[in-house]
């Protein structure tokens, strides 16, 4: 490398840490800056010479992460020295006891967290994957800094993924959106949680993420003028009142409107909230924050009328993340309902910046918040550790709940628990003991089995009694994390027994079957008893509750009688050695791509691969190919769930994969459609299928009521625009208001 790159780079390097400078003065902190110059100047001497895979100096990693952590964190000069030398130990000759000789004990505490989780919270086997998760939540509880720098640094791999190749980046995101989002979201760190989720997204589905990217340009001006009409009457009635504030507008994540166009089933044009409104005022104590807040609703619904069922109050309780606000929607001036988010400005900073900010407004007087109570479990949770690492990882994301649900003691205090609560879960949040010996409970004064479900704004009396002893079936009666473990820590020999021998029932049937005892076959399986944990499922079938022979007449019908259930050849691109074979790393027995991109073809001879009957993927969709134990390949959706789960649990054997025209072989695909119900109409639908496009129909369920039809119409396609094309032609027929295809994931 010349002189001249190489000044070029270290005026880029010293650039962006007078940039990290710049964000750390701009806080209130207290100015540390000579103990970040010492950081920065050893890492730059620790990481000399050495490059990121996108050919940049591996020492601008660190200084970005440490831009995050003191920007958009918040945090100080211990966490930024952290962020600084995050890397030192794992990828020099550097040790802990150096970090520590030369920067104290806080910071080498610190840095030697992050060590221990490093290369990502996963590594590269399964069990090991886990495992690092579990260090990570150890972590947790000792200095939650090391979360929150570990967020930025993943934040940071997520910004620059593009250099990644495809595969890395399905299984990077994949337990991007499976923990990290979650988890930000738990920590109250709303910007980095939608952050992650949006990049996440752009590397899952890059078409889509462009197509909505524009559709949000487009319409950017038609949301200006409305955030102009509807602010403008908002901003003169509080300034006539007062008060000190901002006014904002809130655009909706492209993810956020990806999801509600796939839950939803509607297209762009439909999506009524992408712009909401965010009032941030100021005041003398935090005392006057309520009573401005609902001051600032009174004055909004002077001037639009609000929606009776969407007012969120989360100024008397708060989200379990530590999020508080005031939301009203209203009708806007064109129609249009509209989001108003009300927040003081310390709720703005909590909102915004999560956990950071929740301690720096600290009195001393909340230690019992939900978000400590949050992380209590989580000690708890590691006392009684799971017996296997991946389903500890899912027990952990029972409690990453996205939303919750408040009820009520008798004496009117108010708990937070996860959504799908029931009676028995809210005894073991009480306490261990009154949930061991739970008989039942009263909810609104009407008696109620332990596993009743719990709703918001639910009044729950304990019912005990001493004589009460647990059985292992309240497995079945609770949601919770810290309930199951209580309960699984109980019981933990007959559990141990059953499941033993529910493993050994398994292995049996898929060996008298000739099936694949693979994460794929699991997974079905489970999704059929409607069980989210393996070990749960090996209990039942040990102590025979569930039983295994129905499946082949179910789960497995279609190995038999499946007609897309074939196997074509898989071409890849690049990746050859000198002898002209492509370089695969073993796995099992089996040769396994890791960096090739699978092209799927109507040739059946070669390699074999399935679709996923989970998710039914059709040529056109986003897809990717999962490694199975014997070889076999299965083809999921990116958005399926099942393959979130083996992306985040066995990212090393997650491949990509493309579509190559498919003319010869059918795909179900099932499409919905609504409309005005009049004689002829269903004839027509029909005959626009048969006999304008040639498709075979499979299954057609209409439903009419009150003048108006619902229908679902299951036909075999070739792709995507095969499905595309026959929407088109079915939305001009008389009456039908609108068509949309089943999104099976």
């Amino acid at each position: 490398m010349d002189e001249l790159q190489i000044q070029k780079e270290n005026e880029l390097i010293e650039a962006e840490y007078q940039a990290l400078l710049a964000d750390y003065l701009a806080s209130n902190h207290r100015r540390k800056v000579a103990i970040i110059e010492k950081a920065f100047k050893f890492a730059c001497q620790a990481h000399h010479g050495v490059r990121r895979r996108s050919g940049e100096p591996y020492i601008m990693h660190p200084i970005a992460v440490a831009r995050i952590v003191a920007g958009e964190i918040g945090l100080g000069s211990t966490s930024i020295c952290s962020a600084l030398l995050h890397d030192v130990v794992e990828d020099t000759e550097y040790t802990v006891e150096d970090i520590e000789n030369l920067f104290g004990a806080k910071i080498a505490s610190i840095v030697a967290g992050l060590t221990k989780i490093s290369g990502g919270v996963f590594g590269e086997k399964a069990s090991a994957q886990a495992e690092n998760f579990r260090k990570l939540l150890l972590t947790m509880s000792d200095d939650i800094r090391v979360v929150l720098i570990k967020m930025a640094d993943r934040l940071h791999n997520m910004r620059t993924l593009g250099s990644m190749p495809p595969a890395k980046q399905y299984k990077i995101a994949g337990e991007t959106q499976y923990i990290y989002a979650p988890l930000a979201n738990r920590l109250g760190l709303y910007a980095l949680k939608t952050e992650l989720e949006d990049l996440s997204f752009k590397y899952e589905h890059p078409d889509k993420y462009e197509q909505l990217s524009r559709l949000m340009e487009n319409s950017k001006q038609e949301r200006d003028k409305l955030y102009e009409l509807f602010s403008k009457p908002l901003q003169e009635k509080l300034e006539s009142l007062g008060f000190k504030f901002e006014i904002h507008s809130r655009v909706k994540s492209i993810y956020s409107i990806w999801r509600k166009m796939q839950a939803k089933n509607i297209p762009f044009e439909e999506v009524f909230d992408i712009l909401a409104m965010r009032i941030v005022f100021d005041v003398e104590s935090e005392s006057e924050e309520k009573k401005t807040c609902w001051s600032i609703y009174s004055a909004i619904t002077d001037v639009y009328k609000p929606h009776p069922e969407r007012l969120r109050d989360w100024v008397n309780t708060p989200k379990a993340n530590g999020y508080e606000a005031l939301h009203v929607t209203v009708m806007g001036p064109t129609g249009q309902w509209v989001e108003v988010q009300i927040r003081s400005r310390r709720m703005d900073d909590i909102a915004e910046k999560g956990f950071a900010a929740h301690w720096k407004y600290k009195t001393g007087e909340k230690d019992d918040s939900e978000l400590e109570k949050w992380l209590q479990t989580i000690k708890e949770l590691l006392e009684n550790p799971e017996p296997n690492a991946i389903d500890f990882l899912d027990t952990f994301k029972l409690n990453l709940f996205a939303s919750e649900i408040f009820v009520f003691t008798p004496h009117g205090d108010i708990k937070t628990l996860p959504q799908g609560s029931t009676a028995l879960d809210f005894a073991f949040s009480l306490h261990t003991d009154i949930g061991m010996h739970c008989i039942g409970a009263k909810v609104n004064h009407k008696l109620v089995p332990l596993s009743y479900v719990l709703n918001s704004g639910d009044q729950v009396e304990v019912l005990t009694s001493s004589k009460q002893n647990p059985t292992s079936e309240w497995i079945n009666y609770v949601t919770t994390a810290r309930a199951k473990s209580k309960i699984r820590a109980l019981f933990k020999k007959e559990f141990k027994s059953f499941m033993n021998k529910g493993e050994h029932d398994l292995k049996s049937f898929f060996e008298k079957n000739s099936l694949s005892p693979s994460p794929d076959n699991i997974a079905k399986i489970m999704e059929h008893f409607h069980e989210t944990k393996k070990e749960n499922l090996l209990y039942k079938v040990g102590k025979g509750i569930v039983s295994l022979e129905e499946l082949m007449n179910t789960v497995f019908k279609s190995k038999a009688q499946s007609r897309w259930m074939k196997y074509w050849k898989l071409t890849f691109g690049g990746g050859k050695n000198d002898d002209g074979i492509f370089n695969l790393p073993i796995f099992g027995n089996k040769k396994v791509p890791v960096k090739n991109t699978l092209t799927l073809t109507e040739d059946n001879s070669g390699v074999t691969y399935r679709i996923a009957d989970c998710c039914s993927p059709i040529p056109g969709d986003d897809i990717l190919g999962f490694m199975e134990e014997d070889g076999m390949l299965v083809v999921h959706k990116r958005q399926c769930p099942v393959a979130m789960r083996l992306k985040s649990n066995y990212g090393e054997r997650i491949i990509s994969a493309v579509w190559e025209t498919h003319k010869m072989l059918s795909f179900p695909a099932t499409i919905e459609l609504k409309g005005i119900d009049r004689m002829g109409m269903l004839s027509d639908i029909v005959k626009v299928i048969t006999e304008e496009h040639a498709v075979n129909v499979t299954k057609v369920h209409v439903e009419t009521n009150d003048g108006m039809f619902e229908g679902f119409v299951t036909v075999y396609v070739h792709d995507v625009e095969d499905v595309n094309n026959l929407c088109v032609h079915l939305v001009k027929i008389q009456g039908i208001s609108s068509v949309n295809r089943v999104e099976n994931n």
